[in-house]
């Protein structure tokens, strides 16, 4: 018989916590491990308190943990290890050694009364959204940033795109942001632009593996507890679709409005309408849309070549009554600009001009 994940967790669901709760609701259960043949597999996991104090105080609730997984069928073995936030959980009176102050991100969100909050400092939020991958969303939010800071504005950049982070090479940033008393996190800044990322918290190529209430957490944590300063406007690259982030975006933060990014191929634009009926349902202003891809100018010859076809995201505008609020065309020196860490908007030529027509139209509208 084979010991399965959920089999584990549904177990540890019965070691009932001293406040209430239990140990997997209250998502204290992390590494989850199981090994060997079946009928004799060995099972490890970390149970994680949130100080070393609590630590202390879980270990008998560890111990019966590890206990009631080893007589489950199929377990030969079962070890627990208990740890902390920042300092070790060392034993009953034992000195504390000073440890670096860490910030966890990813726990289920806090409760928040009063419907949509601001975001201490912040004057506007605007949220690139799209109904699909693929439609250079997130090239989009850097260029936009880019622009916008280029023309005198304070502005921020958030990587809500949580499961893949791209912001941290499309502006060029690597460093680890800092959190120096463990709770507040100081973002790092690129081309004028202030910005955050889970992936900055990450290893390249770690992916983040959580279900709906992680992601809705560390999406909290990165509005609320990143010292965004004063912001005339921060830039929010959400995730491609209709879920959990967008969801909690629009019921827990005060969103300026929503800029809808598609490319014109009907394909897009039927997932660009479920954008933006979701933005219309959550009461988030779409501000216009942006056909991105528009239009490609063959280097060489300069013929144009409409690849993607076009004007499919004008007409889908002039339907739904919202601005076409730019046409951004398809060039390899985006690609380029964007894998070297310095957004094309950051220079000068064409598309550069393009964003920075853009930016200056939210500008003059209030909304940059």
């Amino acid at each position: 018989m084979s010991v399965t994940r959920e089999a584990v967790l549904d177990t540890l669901r019965r070691i009932s916590l001293p406040g209430g709760g239990d140990l997997v609701t209250s998502d204290m259960v992390r590494a989850l491990t199981i090994e060997g043949d079946p009928g004799a597999q060995s099972v490890r996991f970390v149970v994680e308190a949130p100080d070393p104090e609590a630590a202390r105080r879980l270990e008998p609730i560890a111990n019966a943990a590890e206990e009631v997984v080893r007589r489950m069928p199929g377990v030969a073995k079962a070890a627990v290890i208990l740890t902390a936030h920042g300092a070790g959980a060392a034993g009953a009176g034992a000195p504390q050694a000073k440890a670096p102050p860490q910030l966890k991100i990813g726990g289920h969100p806090t409760p928040q009364q009063g419907g949509p909050q601001k975001v201490s400092g912040v004057d506007r939020i605007i949220a690139i959204a799209s109904g699909k991958g693929g439609v250079g969303k997130s090239t989009v939010a850097s260029n936009l940033a880019v622009a916008l800071a280029r023309q005198g504005r304070r502005v921020g950049l958030l990587d809500a795109d949580i499961y893949g982070p791209s912001q941290p090479r499309m502006m060029g940033v690597t460093a680890r942001p800092d959190a120096p008393d463990g709770k507040t996190i100081q973002p790092p800044s690129a081309h004028g632009v202030t910005m955050m990322s889970l992936g900055l918290l990450l290893k390249e190529d770690q992916a983040v593996i959580w279900r709906g209430p992680m992601l809705m957490g560390a999406l909290q944590q990165l509005l609320t507890q990143v010292n965004w300063g004063r912001l005339d406007v921060l830039i929010i690259d959400l995730p491609p679709g209709t879920g959990d982030v967008q969801l909690t975006l629009g019921q827990r933060t005060q969103v300026t409005g929503a800029i809808v990014v598609s490319t014109p191929q009907d394909v897009a634009l039927l997932d660009a309408r479920k954008a933006i009926n979701m933005f219309q349902t959550m009461k988030v202003p779409v501000l216009g849309l942006i056909e991105n891809m528009s239009t490609y100018i063959c280097p060489n010859c300069g013929h144009e070549e409409h690849i993607f076809g076009h004007g499919g995201v004008a007409e889908e505008a002039r339907k739904l009554g919202v601005p076409l609020l730019g046409e951004i065309p398809l060039s390899l020196d985006v690609r380029v600009a964007g894998d070297s860490g310095t957004p094309i908007a950051a220079g000068e030529g064409p598309i550069a001009e393009a964003y920075a027509r853009l930016a200056a139209r939210l500008v003059a509208g209030g909304m940059g």
